[in-house]
């Protein structure tokens, strides 16, 4: 090969390259981060929902997967997939970043009540788990009624 012909195919290649966007610098480790932190969410939405009619007990002690109040079935969620939390709700609520409620995602922490004294965990369309009187845990919508009016803030401990 020439060396006009080995210039020409070089372009040719990184052009190709270029506009498959497999030569885009940064993409993939990018990419894995969104994935990861994705997949992390629903991993922790999973947990929750294995859970789903165990008891609610004021004051349940952490990591006792019988029974929970609001605070000890987060943290114990969480723990379940590497992600330490505190054990009360007002210290979780200082944990990770703020979140508006119009950006919420699976795996975000939602709290309630002012000064909060309840959290939940955001699994999408408006819903959360969390545990609370006769129901144990269980699934609540956010948007309504007194929830809705009752609703402070949210975290994203998932990054």
């Amino acid at each position: 090969m020439n060396r006009l012909t080995k210039t020409l195919l070089g372009g040719s290649l990184s052009l190709a390259l270029l506009t498959t966007g497999n030569l885009v610098i940064g993409a993939p480790q990018a990419h894995a981060a969104t994935v990861s932190a994705s997949s992390q969410a629903n991993n922790v939405v999973a947990t929750g929902q294995r859970f789903l009619g165990v008891r609610y007990q004021f004051g349940a002690p952490s990591g006792n997967p019988n029974s929970f109040d609001c605070s000890s079935f987060t943290q114990y969620v969480f723990q379940q997939n590497g992600i330490k939390i505190p054990r009360n709700s007002r210290q979780q609520s200082q944990v990770g970043t703020y979140v508006p409620r119009s950006k919420l995602k699976p795996g975000d922490l939602v709290f309630f009540y002012s000064p909060i004294h309840h959290v939940g965990i955001y699994i999408g369309n408006g819903k959360m788990i969390n545990t609370y009187g006769k129901g144990g845990v269980t699934i609540t919508d956010i948007n309504s009624g007194w929830w809705n009016e009752h609703y402070t803030t949210a975290r994203r401990v998932i990054q």
